[in-house]
């Protein structure tokens, strides 16, 4: 019994470390010292890097020269280069009918199929000048609609990191690893992504990510190795509707 259990554990227990928010204006001394931590437990994480970054916030943060060969040396060294929006400004208001009933604004979801469609080419134009290879995107502040899905299918994106459940899934062609929680959380059982927003960490934030590598490191998947456990039996089905009502119910009423 013990036996079996350790074996589906250590089969289906997963999390991807995914990075928001990655632009020439960035907290860069946070991120030098994570990937100072990455490399040191060989961890090949996920970058959502913004295109061309418009976010007033952000601009605010120290810039990086030569950022796009930056980028291009994260993706030879295997980690994975995400589309995250194009200009991460949100010009858009939700009303909570985006797919996933996160709410707030949005730089994608409410735009016609049209704008969506010319935002993720002149997006992918950019990476493609930089001789960046795409073929994943997640979109600020969790936001999609139909529109977006077709949008990402037009322009060959087949692999979105949001959504809800304990196990990678595939949706209209496009397969989602869900990302479930804001801060750094290892479930006992299942495939999940991390949400990391490093430009507002202190050291306190860092040293935090800097434990939760060492104790849950052999758990750390790559991006490649999660969408190999995409599942889309009945059972994982019902686990994953089940899943994505209760963190709906939670949000609403706590």
């Amino acid at each position: 019994m013990s036996k079996n259990l350790s074996k589906g554990y250590d089969g289906q227990t997963g999390i991807v470390i995914r990075f928001d928010d990655i632009a020439p204006n960035m907290n860069w001394e946070m991120m030098d010292k994570c990937e100072i931590i990455l490399n040191k437990f060989n961890i090949k994480p996920v970058l959502g890097v913004i295109p061309n970054n418009k976010d007033e916030e952000l601009l605010n943060y120290p810039v990086k020269e030569k950022f796009w060969d930056t980028v291009k040396k994260w993706e030879l060294d295997n980690w994975t280069i995400a589309m995250h929006g194009y200009t991460h400004v949100y010009d858009q208001e939700t009303n909570k009918m985006d797919f996933f009933g996160y709410g707030g604004r949005s730089e994608f979801c409410g735009h016609s199929l049209n704008e969506q469609n010319s935002r993720l080419k002149k997006g992918l134009q950019i990476f493609k000048e930089n001789n960046i290879k795409i073929k994943t995107f997640f979109s600020p502040n969790h936001t999609y609609d139909s529109n977006t899905f077709e949008a990402l299918i037009n322009n060959n994106i087949y692999q979105v990191i949001d959504g809800y459940g304990l196990s990678p899934y595939k949706y209209k062609n496009i397969k989602f690893i869900p990302q479930l929680f804001y801060k750094l959380f290892m479930l006992p059982y299942g495939i999940q992504s991390t949400q990391i927003h490093l430009n507002y960490w202190k050291n306190e934030d860092f040293e935090n990510f800097e434990k939760f590598i060492e104790k849950n490191y052999r758990r750390i998947i790559s991006l490649d190795e999660a969408f190999s456990k995409t599942n889309n039996r009945f059972i994982n089905k019902f686990i994953n509707i089940f899943f994505e009502k209760t963190l709906k119910f939670k949000r609403k009423f706590f």
